[in-house]
């Protein structure tokens, strides 16, 4: 193998690295997202979903400030609930 052979193979070998490392932190990603938190704390979907765990219906809102998200719901017998839930961990501030 000549001098120019060698080096186009520890380009490959080092491009080949490169694309392993960003696959793996795209996964990783996708991962997160797929259990809906992040960085960021969790999704939407997610502080619906603990929402809809108290109380059943269709959501009406649903807004987030820093910390919070505040998730009003429609019951089936016309009662609208709020729930406020840490935006952060998902943990259930408080319902009425």
């Amino acid at each position: 193998m000549n001098g120019w052979q060698q080096a186009l193979l520890v380009v490959l070998i080092m491009i080949a690295a490169i694309s392993d490392t960003t696959a793996s932190r795209h996964s990783t990603a996708s991962e997160r997202s797929k259990a809906g938190s992040s960085a960021n704390g969790i999704s939407e979907q997610r502080a619906i979903a603990i929402a809809q765990q108290h109380f059943r219906g269709r959501v009406l809102a649903i807004n987030r400030t820093d910390n919070l998200y505040r998730i009003k719901i429609l019951s089936d017998q016309g009662i609208v609930h709020t729930v406020l839930i840490n935006a952060q961990n998902g943990a259930v501030v408080s319902t009425h």
